[in-house]
């Protein structure tokens, strides 16, 4: 199968300040069984210096490009790195995810046998870690999204059910459905699935984790993770993106529908919010009728108590 591939793959890796996760993160490159690629390390607003030497010492060989302090960012190093690329396909290998040897080529091959696919994502899991003697170690797996078998506009409608580290894509997408958007601070890669989702073929390769989502959550500063470090651009933009498409919704088909819907959704909770209440006061009456037979069932013990409580009190 390897020797009848002959698009090579654009692997862009966004660093910034953590030589350590570069230096993993370049070695699990090299550890892919297919090696026709392009490795584009962005780095953004860190030591330039420092990023060339790690970049120098890897078994990879890799295109460096140096974001400004205070002009990059996600979206601006994934498109960075993107265009840097020019591959027919493209994925982002953040510094501190990993994969298996064999993504990169049951990726590829899924192209062969799915030519109009836009993308394709694989069964990823969760890889937790501390940071134990200087040095961040595994502690744990979590299956991410367990027992999913595809990629559907629905579901991600409701929630991201992919991460950067698990797709690779057609880069020529762009063309059709437009770059990472650099007005969002996170939630981009779900901005722009959802995007191709509406637009195309998205494949999922079920089976054996092939990519590792790597999740440090007491982790502080640059060794932080973007969904701990950035959850209040999480909630802020995921606002943002869902009123920018309800917006334009409206704008082409009138506010109606949204209209009936919110109405409804506030009905819903309302009874929902009624049921509670209902449910927790027969439970209350519940307890305190179990309670009273209770103490009825042990009135003469109670009565004794008291009894030698108040011949206590007067001796």
């Amino acid at each position: 199968m390897l020797e009848a591939m002959t698009a090579r793959v654009g692997i862009v890796v966004r660093t910034r300040r953590r030589p350590d996760f570069l230096r993993r993160a370049l070695d699990d490159i090299a550890a892919q069984t297919f090696a026709d690629r392009h490795v584009v390390v962005v780095n953004d607003g860190g030591d330039p210096g420092e990023v060339d030497h790690v970049v120098a010492a890897a078994d990879v060989d890799a295109e460096v490009v140096h974001l400004v302090p205070g002009e990059g960012g996600r979206c601006v190093a994934a498109n960075t790195g993107v265009r840097a690329a020019g591959t027919e396909f493209v994925v982002l290998h953040d510094d501190d995810d990993r994969w298996h040897p064999e993504f990169l080529a049951r990726t590829l091959a899924w192209f062969d046998t799915h030519p109009a696919d836009f993308a394709v994502s694989v069964t990823t899991e969760i890889v937790y870690e501390e940071q134990r003697d200087g040095h961040w170690l595994e502690v744990g797996r979590a299956p991410f999204w367990a027992g999913m078998q595809r990629i559907s506009l629905t579901e991600m409608m409701s929630v991201n059910r992919a991460v950067p580290i698990s797709v690779l894509y057609r880069s020529a997408v762009h063309d059709e459905v437009g770059w990472y958007d650099e007005s969002l601070d996170a939630v981009e890669d779900w901005d722009f699935y959802l995007r191709v989702l509406a637009h195309g073929g998205f494949g999922f390769l079920a089976g054996e984790p092939l990519a590792f989502w790597t999740q440090r959550p007491d982790a502080t500063g640059v060794a932080a993770n973007s969904m701990f470090a950035l959850a209040e651009a999480h909630l802020h933009d995921d606002a943002v993106v869902r009123d920018r498409a309800l917006a334009e919704w409206t704008r082409r088909e009138g506010e109606g529908l949204p209209l009936y819907i919110a109405a409804l959704q506030e009905q819903v909770l309302a009874r929902f919010d009624e049921r509670i209440d209902e449910l927790a006061g027969r439970l209350r009456d519940e307890i305190r009728e179990d309670v009273r037979r209770e103490i009825d069932a042990h009135q003469p013990v109670w009565s004794r108590l008291r009894r030698l409580r108040r011949r206590a009190d007067r001796g």
